[in-house]
């Protein structure tokens, strides 16, 4: 009885340290893991018990289609084309789409009418774009952050789209300008995969996004928005130890919680 009652009285204590607005989104599996005391581990990091294999993990197809593009399909189907400017893929009509407003090869103003979901990443009438969609096997959320703009800063005109699908948590930086805040960290929550920017110019320094996926500690790095194979080797010089790196030779990866990197890996699909 002595240790349920301290148990509980550690719950009341975490509890107490998750603001509400964040202990209010039960649905998110990002935000649960990230929430949880001490740490959880994920089972695909769990040994299997000797003469038992774990049952096999459903798997989520990512494709990268070029710039900040990449065509992710869901186990059942659902097909996701992030930073859409009217291209994912000859012939490709994707199921949902998501879009930043920093530059118009981030979005479009005419999406082919036959796509179900087109989700903003900022809002054309002021304020905050907030998705929380459902699609079939596919939660999806979004985390805003300012841009500079024409010379401006546009509040909340980026979006860091999360995809929560078959017990992973996939997230797009989009157009990250600004170093992530501990507010935006617990926002998103805990990623196991990454899409980030690493240009280091017109989004952060690559400096900063370095630093920035140190913070994040996604299992799996994927580079974008890299306009070529110099800026992008100044990006990999950068990373030092923290992280493996590993240049594949195909555009696309199929990942599941049992095939998550043991340590940060960072993985350059070709194209950019």
């Amino acid at each position: 009885m002595t240790g349920l009652i301290r148990l509980a009285a550690a719950l009341f204590l975490v509890a107490l340290a998750v603001p509400a607005s964040l202990a209010q989104t039960t649905e998110s599996r990002c935000l649960a893991i990230a929430q949880s005391m001490p740490k959880v581990v994920p089972v695909a990091y769990v040994k299997v018990q000797e003469g038992l294999e774990a049952p096999a993990a459903e798997e989520v197809t990512i494709r990268f289609i070029g710039h900040s593009t990449f065509l992710i399909t869901s186990p059942k189907g659902v097909t996701i084309a992030t930073d859409y400017n009217n291209y994912a893929g000859p012939g490709v009509i994707p199921r949902v789409v998501t879009m930043n407003h920093a530059h118009t090869s981030h979005y479009t103003d005419n999406p082919d009418p036959r796509i179900e979901y087109v989700l903003r990443g900022w809002n054309p009438d002021g304020g905050k774009a907030v998705h929380r969609v459902q699609v079939d096997d596919v939660y999806i959320r979004n985390v805003t952050t300012d841009i500079r703009r024409f010379g401006a800063i546009e509040p909340d005109g980026n979006s860091i789209f999360i995809f929560e699908v078959a017990n992973l948590c996939i997230g797009h930086l989009g157009h990250l300008h600004q170093i992530l805040n501990p507010e935006d960290l617990g926002q998103i929550g805990q990623l196991d995969v990454v899409m980030v920017p690493v240009d280091g110019s017109y989004t952060m320094s690559q400096d900063a996004m370095v630093e920035t996926l140190k913070v994040v500690k996604a299992r799996l790095i994927l580079p974008m928005h890299y306009f070529g194979a110099a800026t992008l080797n100044r990006f990999l010089l950068r990373l030092g130890e923290d992280f493996d790196v590993e240049l594949s030779g195909l555009p696309e990866i199929k990942v599941s919680v049992q095939t998550l990197p043991p340590r940060p890996k960072v993985l350059v699909l070709p194209g950019f």
